[in-house]
């Protein structure tokens, strides 16, 4: 054989490939990917499948139309290979939506109402549980065996009562919105009494005290009055002594020809007649326009502490950023020597502090501060009431928030400062910036270019650091004089005492105070963020 054969062969040999059987590697990752892809649009389709019958039902088409878009869009982005920045863009923008954007918007329409405590029902539904509430018994009422069954929780509803006649042995399901026959293949009935429905619930006893409250006024509108509970077991049809006039938005008292309208009284609709007494003390979810704002403003038990309660908020916001800042950058810049020994050792116990739950910490230090028992009065000798007077109790607050904080400031800097390129501070100390001039002029203004807007995010977080407030002091101390306002309130812990104190849960109210918090912080973030945009320069 020639050398040119021996040539020919040796190239034949090394272009045929050896044909091996299966998908390559990256075949198989595409069909992988293809299942998964697959299986996620399935479970997408199918969730907006199984709650569209439920929620057409309910009559929530907000939310059936969102979920339905949602599906929509992602089925359009995932089930193509086109539009590829989309598919990086569309989970961040519904994410942002559904956990920012829409908590925002659900919280400022809720702040336009009255909801609350004894408000959180609609307006027809209070009507119809003050009308079921007026229901009699005669003595001829029709009587029924009673089962109470639900489709949702077993405290709060809805509830349906199942009911049989125990003279017929006809049986019927009554809701809030009247009663209809039962389909007795789904269900099954002992003794004229239902003992189980397909797709609900049945209460025992127990179930049904602890539903009390939301059982309470519960009646079955029938052509006669209305069907109301006689205890656990049984129901009796009674004639209903209030009657509703929707086109004139009265309740007539038959028995004595009283007419009762809607009045606001407070913040609180209620129907009253014309020297103003009320027919029952329920209330419902009403718009109040801007009554909530203007609480805010006007209410003196809030106007009177809101200066002095907003400048220490500033205070303590500002206080802590910068204290937490200066000592987690001192011992970054010291750790970041590579003179020093055991930097990660030491690395790791500044970042406790971090790593223990701040609930935890929070309950801790405020046993520290205890004047008989507490850990700092034994270690020091003394013998102070630190939270029993507001400049002590306000330096505690500081101190526990600087112990907590460092070791979040102590990384961000140690990442700022390993990102700072060595030649640069190389460069600086050949032209005699060295130690603390090239500190100041080279380290320190790149330093701030990256920790600058986490600075500016720390500020809001503190702002409205409530847990901070409420588990170390509760907002106190108290004087005799003003209860409601203590010497270490900030701005949000003293609302909520009053949205959320002895009158109740104010929760419209408590929205528009969100709201406006809301506001203060971004107004002050933003002119924060303003002034930092002075030092894109120093790149």
């Amino acid at each position: 054989m020639s050398t040119h054969d021996k040539g020919n062969n040796a190239a034949t040999s090394v272009e045929t490939p050896t044909k091996k059987s299966g998908f390559t590697q990256p075949a198989r990752s595409g069909v992988l990917a293809l299942i998964i892809k697959i299986g996620f649009l399935g479970v997408v389709i199918g969730t907006a499948i199984a709650l569209t019958p439920s929620l057409i039902g309910e009559d929530q088409w907000f939310f059936l139309i969102a979920i339905w878009l949602i599906a929509a869009i992602l089925t359009a982005t995932y089930a193509t290979g086109r539009a590829l920045p989309a598919k990086y863009l569309v989970p961040g923008t519904l994410m942002l939506t559904l956990f920012v954007v829409y908590p925002i918007l659900l919280t400022a329409k809720t702040s336009f109402t009255n909801y609350g405590d004894g408000t959180r029902s609609d307006k027809e539904t209070s009507i119809a549980q003050i009308v079921g509430a007026s229901v009699v018994q005669t003595e001829n009422s029709p009587r029924y065996n009673l089962s109470i069954g639900t489709d949702g929780s077993k405290t709060t509803g809805p509830f349906t009562y199942f009911l049989v006649d125990p003279a017929t042995g006809d049986a019927f399901a009554g809701t809030a919105d009247g009663l209809e026959p039962l389909d007795t293949s789904t269900a099954t009935i002992e003794d004229d009494k239902v003992t189980a429905v397909d797709g609900y619930e049945l209460l025992g006893i127990k179930d049904v005290n602890a539903a009390q409250d939301a059982l309470k006024g519960f009646t079955v509108p029938t052509e006669n009055g209305a069907i109301q509970a006689n205890g656990v077991s049984t129901a009796f049809e009674g004639t209903t002594t209030l009657v509703y006039d929707k086109a004139a938005d009265t309740i007539t008292d038959t028995k004595t020809d009283t007419v009762y309208t809607v009045q606001r009284q407070g913040d609180k609709d209620f129907f009253v007649d014309e020297a103003g007494n009320r027919v029952s003390d329920q209330s419902w979810t009403a718009n109040v326009g801007f009554d909530n704002y203007k609480k805010v403003f006007t209410d003196e038990r809030i106007s009177k502490d809101f200066i002095g309660i907003f400048i220490w908020t500033v205070v303590f916001a500002t206080v802590s950023v910068v204290s937490t800042f200066l000592l987690g950058l001192a011992f970054a810049i010291t750790l970041n020597d590579p003179r020093v020994r055991g930097q990660k050792v030491y690395r790791a116990l500044l970042i406790m502090p971090y790593a223990i739950p701040g609930f935890i910490s929070l309950l801790l230090w405020s046993g520290f501060y205890n004047t008989d028992f507490g850990l700092i009065n034994d270690l020091t000798g003394l013998s102070v009431n630190w939270l029993g007077h507001t400049s002590t109790a306000r330096f505690a607050v500081l101190l526990t928030n600087l112990w907590m904080g460092f070791p979040y400031m102590f990384l961000v800097c140690t990442g700022a400062l390993q990102a700072i390129p060595e030649d640069l501070k190389e460069a600086a100390g050949i032209d005699g910036a060295s130690g603390f001039a090239g500190f100041r002029r080279i380290t320190f203004p790149l330093l701030l270019v990256t920790v600058a807007p986490l600075l500016v995010s720390t500020f809001a977080f503190n702002f409205n650091n409530y847990n901070a407030i409420f588990l170390l002091t509760e907002g106190g101390p108290f004087s005799p004089d003003n209860p409601t306002a203590g010497g270490t309130d900030i701005l949000i812990s003293y609302t909520i005492r009053l949205a959320f104190g002895a009158g109740g849960a104010q929760i419209g109210f408590a929205s528009a105070v969100s709201v406006v918090l809301f506001v203060i912080t971004g107004i002050i973030a933003a002119i924060q963020f303003r002034y930092t945009k002075a030092l894109e320069d120093v790149n």
